[in-house]
């Protein structure tokens, strides 16, 4: 098949010819098996009910003993619905017959081969085949006075007409193929021909060639209308491809922003799903345990209940600080920068871990009456403090007799304030030190839920220095841990 023929194949204008060609022989196809297939199933049923509903109507007038000659009725019945009667009385006699070939036939039944179609008390109905060309029906009944009454129902007529009709539709169908093939040829033709413009003009403008344009004369309305937007595209096509190159640096910014908050939703899902497990389990096992009375004391049900709002409200705060944290990471938090006093606002933190203070007798060293004055959003601020505080608490231990916890603000070179906090304990494994600023990074795993907090705190502080571009940092010292971070000034 050379090459032109494959293109004059695979074109639109061939296409809309076979498929019109091959729907028209399709539609005459599914005819004639219908025809062969139903027809004939419903000649069958059709007959049956009008046999059936003439056995009920001559036991209704043998039952109402009525001196009416039914025979000129049953005979014209016979004539419109092309069956036969037979009746016999109960001696076998013949009191109706509609020709001498129904008797012949029911008189030679029993040596006739036949399948039940539909049997009951009274009612038989039987597909009988005597020969290929003689298929019939036998309805046969008895009436309520004794008397036998058979119908027959030939098939073979149907039979015929079906063939009959099948040749007919084959004509017809070769006459449609015809016809159909030379409307397709002239309607494909026509509907083809602005369509290959159109591609054609498409195809340079995808090459960005806008130098052809359409010409709306011999096309259809909706096409002509479709040829004359694409003028319209492709001439605001050339006005805008420099704009839209000059733009492309500015479009991949765009997505690159748009990836990240994606992954900022995907981050927060991942993180959520992960850290709420442990509290829904915890309110899960603790709600059952009300629910099928575990402990029928009132202390103990308060205590199950009192865990169940504990670990809600762990969750709510982890949730809220999660959400503060994505924010602070893509830079989607304005600051609210105010002057304040730093040195207010330790010691109102200070003031408010004093009984924490106190039960693990840890002492605090701090300048109370030295004012710092610092320009920040002291929201955030107090958040540093605050977390670097209660981690200074948490982990205060007693080294060389010593349990203290240092907290000095001082004026730096470049003009801000470094707020640093000391304690005495343990040193930060140095393959931890950049780690524990990650969410939910805990260096010691093995601490309980009541001292291990959100986990989250120091990547909120990681998050609030990063947006103002101050260091922030933590140093190993000889008997504890130093954390610092630099707060700016007016």
């Amino acid at each position: 098949m050379s090459v032109n023929v494959k293109e004059k194949v695979k074109s639109m204008q061939f296409k809309l010819f076979a498929t019109l060609c091959v729907s028209t022989m399709l539609v005459v196809v599914i005819i004639i098996i219908v025809n062969n297939v139903v027809l004939e199933e419903i000649y069958k049923y059709a007959k049956i009910q009008v046999a059936k509903n003439l056995y009920y109507k001559i036991n209704e007038y043998y039952q109402l003993d009525s001196k009416y000659n039914i025979d000129s009725e049953l005979r014209q019945i016979e004539i419109k619905n092309n069956i036969e009667v037979l009746i016999k009385n109960e001696d076998g006699e013949v009191e109706y017959f509609g020709n001498k070939d129904v008797l012949e036939t029911i008189n030679a039944i029993n040596k006739i081969s036949s399948n039940i179609i539909e049997k009951d008390d009274n009612l038989e109905i039987r597909n009988y085949s005597n020969l290929p060309n003689n298929k019939f029906i036998i309805l046969s009944a008895t009436c309520s006075n004794g008397y036998k009454m058979y119908v027959k129902i030939p098939v073979t007529p149907i039979q015929e007409s079906v063939r009959i009709s099948n040749k007919a539709l084959i004509l017809l169908g070769i006459v449609l193929v015809a016809i159909s093939a030379c409307l397709a040829s002239i309607i494909s033709k026509k509907f083809t021909e602005p369509i290959l413009q159109l591609n054609k003009i498409t195809k340079k403008v995808a090459g960005l060639d806008f130098s052809e344009k359409y010409d709306s004369k011999n096309g259809s309305e909706e096409i002509n209308t479709l040829g004359e937007n694409i003028n319209i595209m492709s001439e605001k096509l050339e006005k805008t491809i420099g704009q839209l190159r000059r733009n492309n640096d500015e479009l991949e910014k765009d997505v690159e922003e748009k990836l990240k908050i994606d992954e900022m939703r995907k981050q927060f899902i991942s993180d959520v799903s992960h850290e709420l497990k442990t509290p829904i389990g915890l309110i899960q096992g603790y709600a059952e345990g009300l629910l099928e009375n575990v402990n029928d004391d009132e202390e103990s049900r308060k205590f199950y209940a009192q865990v169940i709002i504990d670990e809600a409200n762990k969750m709510d705060i982890m949730v809220k600080e999660l959400l503060e944290l994505m924010k602070l990471e893509y830079k989607e938090r304005k600051f609210k920068d105010t002057e304040f006093d730093l040195t207010e606002l330790i010691n109102e933190e200070v003031r408010r871990e004093t009984i924490n203070l106190q039960e693990k007798n840890i002492q605090i060293e701090f300048d109370s009456n030295k004012s710092n004055m610092v320009y920040a959003d002291q929201e955030y601020i107090e958040q540093i403090v605050n977390n670097y505080l209660t981690n200074a608490i948490k982990h205060c231990e007693e080294i060389n007799n010593e349990k203290k916890i240092s907290i000095i603000c001082e004026k730096r070179k470049n003009g801000k304030v470094r707020l640093t906090i000391f304690n005495t304990g343990k040193r930060i494994p140095e393959d931890y030190i950049n780690k524990i600023w990650g969410r939910f990074y805990k260096v010691d795993s093995s601490r309980n839920r009541e001292q291990g907090g959100t986990g989250i705190g120091l990547a909120l502080v990681k998050a609030i220095m990063n947006n103002y571009g101050n260091e922030y940092g933590v140093k190993n010292l000889e008997n504890g841990v130093e954390f610092f971070a630099d707060i700016n000034t007016k």
